[in-house]
């Protein structure tokens, strides 16, 4: 191809883009509960919906938002499997006394 000696690669094709980090960083530990997560990420959210936070805190923040909600589906789904286990059980007509 005629001039393509000089094409620049897009950012996100260069060899040494990084997009979001493999490793857990310091201060991404897994949350305490269920109840912790959710308040964390709340907490985030309003920071991130501030406006207020400099472009590489912006992305770190928003990676943590990413695991926080994460973990708390995971935690969902597993308990919304064990409702469903339980009520399999208990699943029969009501009839008032």
């Amino acid at each position: 191809m005629a001039g393509a000696k000089g094409l620049k690669l897009p950012l996100c094709t260069q060899p040494n883009f990084q997009f979001m980090a493999t490793a857990p960083r310091s201060g991404s530990a897994k949350p305490a509960s269920f109840e912790t997560a959710l308040e964390e990420l709340e907490q985030l959210l309003a920071r991130l919906e501030s406006g207020a936070m400099p472009l590489e805190q912006l992305l770190s923040q928003y990676q943590r938002g990413a695991e926080l909600l994460k973990y708390c589906r995971e935690r969902l789904e597993v308990v919304e499997a064990q409702v469903k286990v339980l009520d399999q059980g208990l699943q029969k007509t009501w009839t008032p006394e």
